[in-house]
């Protein structure tokens, strides 16, 4: 669902070498924000659109533009954003990812929730999530959107190795690990969709702006 803050974005600039200008906003719905309404008219000579929790790294061509210039224009774009905050970026198609509810930590998620498995299930299923930036290793996506309910911190404890495909919470985010390794978000189950290949183009499923859905399956 869409944001509608009452005040314009404040946007902070700094420099970051030749090529770069860091944009520091509130929140991460204010950076997916700023990201997708770049992208949708992109400023002359920009590159890449790198989102954070918190920043939107933007890389450009010094022969093409200036950095006074296009920060001016990056702060104008963050300003015109003080209704609706639209957070995916046009281009990607919708992602459903099918999951098998069958994670080791659904239970004690469901425990200290006070939900139910199945009100769990519900409530993980419903969101719209957006893939706000990804990182920790490659083809992992950090899925926005997660319900305030299942917010909950990494377990205590990392794993020394969480299988591919499963599919976990961790604060607000969502994840699905695209390859074993350790890890210590709350797994809720798993998923038989492959991520990440690198014989595609591009290799990773869940690429930043991609909307996502995930649809429980018995099997």
């Amino acid at each position: 669902m869409n944001a509608a803050p009452t005040r314009p974005l404040a946007c902070n600039i700094r420099r970051v070498g030749s090529t770069a200008l860091l944009a520091e906003l509130g929140s991460l719905d204010e950076v997916l924000a700023l990201r997708a309404a770049l992208q949708q008219r992109t400023p002359c000579g920009v590159g890449e659109l790198v989102a954070a929790a918190r920043t939107l790294l933007v890389t450009y061509e010094p022969a093409a533009t200036e950095h006074e210039k296009l920060a001016r224009e990056v702060r104008r774009r963050a300003e015109e954003l003080s209704g609706a905050l639209p957070r995916a970026v046009p281009g990607h198609t919708e992602l459903i990812i099918p999951v098998r509810y069958d994670g080791p930590d659904l239970d004690d998620v469901a425990e200290r929730t006070g939900l139910s498995v199945a009100e769990v299930i519900a409530r993980h299923t419903a969101p719209r999530y957006t893939v706000a930036f990804a990182g920790f290793a490659p083809g992992f996506g950090y899925l926005h959107g997660t319900d305030p309910a299942l917010r909950l911190p990494r377990r205590a404890e990392p794993r020394t190795e969480v299988p591919a495909g499963a599919v976990a919470v961790a604060s607000e985010f969502t994840g699905v690990y695209p390859r074993p390794s350790p890890g210590g978000w709350q797994l809720l189950g798993t998923t038989s969709l492959t991520l990440w290949d690198e014989r595609l183009d591009p290799p990773a499923l869940l690429v930043p702006g991609r909307t996502v859905r995930l649809r429980a399956v018995s099997r």
